[in-house]
């Protein structure tokens, strides 16, 4: 019995100092006083009396236990408690600390950037005023309400960014596109078929029945005035004229030119466009002629269109029936700009 009291004692005493370096409450000085009281009754009522956090109740009945060793047992127990709660609070205290530590670090380098910036200039001004010009484009722009939308949740997504991360740039980039499209651009369309015979016989010599079917394809066009309709293919060995009447076409219908050369072309997002996930994606050839000609019905040529081949990056001629069917081609989707854009004010006309 007396070696399970020493024990007991030097536990509880050892416990003690670890009870008084987590809990600053108590003084060190006690922790002296403990060390050098001797008798057992009175070394438990002695640290019972300087452990603050211990309830009243609790307190009370191991004051009236008499049994000493029954004493040092339920102190022991009480205590171990104590320490386990003491150093959960002070791994509470040391994560809230560093999150502080972290915020204020970081409100103090921003104002620090943002003083900086100001200095040189203001690089945020400039960014914001960058969105403002944005914002600015897209209420001149006649955009569809899907794509103005878009834009908007899109602008509002840069206006929380860095200028300076990379997401910023892909959607800065994003923003760029859409804008450049001519969404109500267009170009006065002449429907004189007597200009466009004189037109056709000045540029060409010979080849009666293309000539006859073209103003066949005109007088239609100008009589319905609808879009919808058959296009035209041109079929033929190189140098007989193909690419030259679509340029004559142009020029009769005064519509703008443009030529895309399908020779060679072997993936599909040639035609449909990359994700913009990718880094250095851009939209397909579609888009980005339609945003160089700057108007949203051309004449568009598509040459060489028997020339394109298939490889395990994808059909490209199955994406190019989208942009020549008629049912389809009014809702053409591209992944970049992801945003649907009618291309059938053009007029397609595919060569082989």
């Amino acid at each position: 019995t007396g070696v399970e009291i020493e024990a007991l004692v030097r536990s509880i005493q050892a416990s003690f100092d670890v009870y008084v370096k987590l809990n600053k409450k108590v003084q060190p000085e006690v922790l002296m006083t403990v060390q050098s009281i001797d008798d057992e009754g009175r070394l438990a009522d002695t640290i019972l009396a300087n452990l603050p956090s211990i309830k009243l109740s609790d307190r009370q009945a191991l004051l009236e236990t008499a049994d000493v060793k029954t004493r040092l047992e339920r102190l022991f127990e009480v205590m171990q408690a104590e320490i386990e709660i003491l150093q959960v609070e002070r791994k509470i205290r040391s994560r809230v600390k560093k999150q502080m530590e972290k915020t204020q670090k970081e409100y103090y380098l921003n104002e620090q950037m943002q003083a900086i910036q100001k200095e040189l200039g203001g690089e945020k001004d400039e960014f914001k005023n960058e969105i403002q010009e944005l914002e600015e484009q897209l209420a001149a722009k006649k955009m569809s309400e899907e794509a103005t939308s878009r834009v908007t949740k899109e602008i509002k997504k840069l206006r929380m960014m860095h200028p300076t991360s990379a997401e910023a740039t892909v959607v800065r980039n994003y923003i760029d596109w859409i804008l450049g499209l001519p969404w109500g651009d267009t170009t006065e369309e002449r429907f004189n078929l007597d200009e466009a015979e004189e037109i056709l016989e000045e540029d060409h010599y010979g080849l009666k029945k293309i000539k006859e079917r073209i103003l066949e394809y005109l007088a239609v066009q100008a009589l319905t005035h609808k879009l919808k309709g058959p296009i035209l293919c041109f079929v033929g060995p190189p140098g007989v004229g193909k690419t030259s009447l679509a340029k004559s076409i142009a020029r009769a219908t005064g519509r703008k030119y443009v030529r895309l050369s399908l020779g060679g072309v072997r993936d599909e997002a040639e035609i449909r466009g990359h994700r913009r996930t990718y880094i250095g994606a851009l939209p397909g050839k579609i888009i980005q002629s339609l945003k160089k000609v700057a108007t949203n019905n051309p004449l568009f040529l598509l040459d060489e269109v028997d020339k394109m081949s298939t490889d395990f990056r994808g059909d490209p001629a199955a994406a190019l029936l989208e942009v020549l069917d008629a049912e389809q081609n009014h809702a053409f989707n591209e992944p970049q700009p992801a945003d649907t854009i009618s291309v059938e004010a053009f007029k397609q006309l595919p060569t082989r």
